[in-house]
């Protein structure tokens, strides 16, 4: 089963899906710098169609609290 919220942030950080998990934060993946993240951002608001307030935004220091500020946004299945 895929995860669609892994895969874009393997996009994101040019790296395999298989290198990432819901602990994945800048602190241990070199290649999530400022650039990184703000590419990570649009395809996040652009691929589950949802706009992330910068607080949001700040929040998301890891794939796994991204994945619970999309739920929180309503975004099932992640």
């Amino acid at each position: 089963m895929s995860d669609q919220l892994l895969e874009l942030f393997a996009e994101g950080l040019d790296l395999p899906v298989g290198d990432l998990s819901d602990e994945t934060s800048p602190e241990n993946t070199p290649e999530w710098d400022s650039l990184a993240a703000m590419n990570m951002v649009s395809l996040i608001e652009d691929n589950f169609d949802v706009h992330l307030s910068t607080r949001e935004i700040m929040k998301m220091r890891t794939i796994g609290v991204a994945r619970e500020v999309l739920a929180n946004k309503g975004i099932d299945g992640l």
